[in-house]
């Protein structure tokens, strides 16, 4: 009883916690802040520290690993997405602008798993014989893992999109300045200024998306180490419980399209030379993959890995 109640204050502490990190992570994109961004980093550990508790009292009660249904999944998502955060902010980059990332993916997975779904699935049950494995901890734990860094990828891939859209807005409205001459020279004047601080913004801006860039890159090639070990480890573990390697069940055939996107990513990075926002349409398009293999296919309620989900 008293981990029931340890893990329903941690959760509900965490929450607050993320929401609040959020709103700062947000608030130092506006206004530069060394302490709210130091603040929001030490949120973020106390955050951690609340979900691992979370986690740990429910193995304790339960007796098993907390993998085993959506709430579980969700809410090691959302500690994953904390500890990314403060594994980069430990080895002194900058992590004021990652948090505006990661501060609310761990807020979103974590509100989904505490309020978004019902009380009943938030419930710990007896893990179905195909689970009790000591595969459970390295297959299901490898794959929430390489979601979590695909996902960080990708979100920073779609703001990098975002980012050099309006830069390339801006320099298209500048462009078009330059080939007008009707301006007097007091007015001349006025919008040479105007565009020399448009012109320092946009290099601003330019530097912080070769950062997302970078992380982007780094993201998803950690996450498709990890997404590789938990599909072949799934594959070992399937063919123990299952006698085969390979079904082309739902969940299998659509982390297979989602391995083979983040490979020719990859491809195109390291073979290609593709920098920018050509790479960053392909981690948009993992991004939906990456939620059409977690999310959607359980929705369906189908498969050999439709046990202890939605349906």
């Amino acid at each position: 009883m008293i981990f029931i109640t340890l893990e329903h204050i941690s959760a509900h502490v965490s929450f607050s916690l993320t929401f609040l990190i959020t709103l700062i992570y947000w608030g130092t994109l506006v206004y530069k802040s060394e302490k709210l961004s130091n603040s929001g980093g030490k949120g973020m550990i106390v955050t951690c520290i609340c979900i691992t508790g979370v986690l740990v009292s429910r193995s304790l009660y339960s007796g098993h690993l907390p993998l085993s249904n959506l709430y579980e999944s969700f809410m090691f998502l959302s500690w994953t997405s904390s500890m990314i955060h403060i594994v980069i902010e430990l080895r002194g980059q900058d992590a004021g602008w990652l948090g505006a990332i990661t501060a609310p993916s761990a807020m979103l997975t974590h509100g989904f798993a505490t309020l978004g779904l019902p009380d009943k699935m938030q419930q710990s049950a007896m893990l179905v014989p195909a689970l009790q494995s000591h595969w459970l901890m390295m297959h299901v734990s490898m794959i929430l893992l390489s979601y979590a860094t695909l996902l960080c990828g990708s979100l920073s891939s779609i703001a990098l999109l975002v980012i050099a859209s309006q830069i390339n807005q801006k320099i298209f409205q500048n462009s078009f300045f330059f080939h007008k001459n009707w301006y007097s020279h007091d007015q001349e004047k006025k919008e040479l200024k105007h565009t020399f601080d448009l012109s320092l913004r946009n290099y601003r801006k330019w530097v912080f998306t070769n950062q997302l860039d970078q992380l982007s890159y780094r993201a998803i090639s950690l996450g498709f180490s990890l997404l590789t070990i938990g599909i072949l480890s799934g594959a070992v573990w399937a063919n123990e419980a299952w006698g085969s390697y390979w079904s082309w069940d739902p969940k299998e055939t659509w982390a297979l399209i989602t391995w083979i996107l983040f490979a020719i990513y990859l491809h195109t990075r390291i073979n290609r030379g593709w920098k920018g926002q050509k790479p960053a349409i392909v981690a948009f398009l993992g991004f939906i993959l990456v939620w059409t293999c977690y999310l959607g296919v359980d929705l369906l309620g189908i498969g050999l890995h439709s046990y202890g989900w939605l349906l």
